[in-house]
């Protein structure tokens, strides 16, 4: 109950009439929250997608997250192929910790790198074209796999643009599939 000041005549008696006082409720009308999201400017509303800087955290969060817990699995699958006979229970944890951990950030820190090319690739594909359609996603990736792997040489980087480009692909043609087929 909010605090209301008492008139010099009214007494402190719960007994009495108190038609003068009311409970207080915060949430009445003064919470009235919207259910659509809110936008800094305009412009952001009528674009139906997530901006470059959001693109750009979920994509380098997601490969990360996905390549670390990739590569704790494969570095857990190591580090008990590693144990030895004589080896201390302590011992063994160890090494299945540290090969997990290990490769863990090896694959997540290469995955989030990924990520974070190919998030930085289809925003400028969509600033540069003006337009958000699966062009964009197909030549992020492919410009992603050629540029991660252009210190190996043209044609590793050719392979590999080609393989960011197939996975790109198949991942929006499944995601079209699912949208069609399947009720969420």
């Amino acid at each position: 109950m909010a605090y209301q000041p008492r008139a010099p005549n009214q007494s402190t008696n719960s007994d009495e009439n108190d038609s003068t006082r009311r409970l207080y409720n915060p949430y009445q009308s003064v919470y009235n929250l919207p259910t659509s999201p809110e936008y800094l400017f305009q412009e952001e509303s009528l674009a139906q997608r997530r901006s470059w800087g959001e693109n750009l955290t979920y994509y380098t969060g997601i490969g990360y997250l996905g390549g670390a817990s990739a590569g704790a699995v494969k570095g857990l699958v190591s580090g008990v192929k590693s144990i030895e006979q004589t080896d201390t229970f302590k011992l063994k944890v160890n090494r299945i910790l540290n090969g997990s951990g290990h490769t863990g950030r090896q694959v997540g820190n290469r995955c989030g790198v990924i990520g974070l090319m190919y998030a930085a690739l289809e925003s400028g594909m969509v600033a540069i074209r003006d337009s958000d359609d699966v062009i964009n996603s197909v030549a992020a990736g492919l410009g992603t796999g050629a540029l991660y792997k252009a210190a190996a040489g043209p044609r590793s980087a050719a392979v590999a643009g080609a393989i960011g480009g197939v996975i790109v692909g198949i991942a929006v043609a499944g995601k079209q599939v699912l949208k069609r087929y399947v009720p969420i």
